[in-house]
């Protein structure tokens, strides 16, 4: 059996975690995730858009986001 690391989980927790770390926590302190910190921001892109859907993270204008 092959063994698939958790690379969804991994990249969800760092994108909240860099989120909170800059301290966007509402729209008006809203970063993009490249100014968060996030490498590579649009690599996984349909985990981010998960993350938005779920409400685990708020979008706010030009791709800027925020921990609610």
């Amino acid at each position: 059996m092959a063994f698939f690391p958790p690379i969804p989980l991994i990249r969800r927790n760092l994108i909240v975690q860099k989120l909170q770390a800059c301290g966007a926590v509402s729209p008006e302190t809203a970063k993009t995730l490249a100014e968060a910190g996030v490498v590579n921001p649009n690599g996984f892109r349909r985990i981010t858009v998960r993350l938005v859907k779920t409400g685990v993270i708020k979008k706010a204008a030009e791709e800027k986001y925020y921990i609610d």
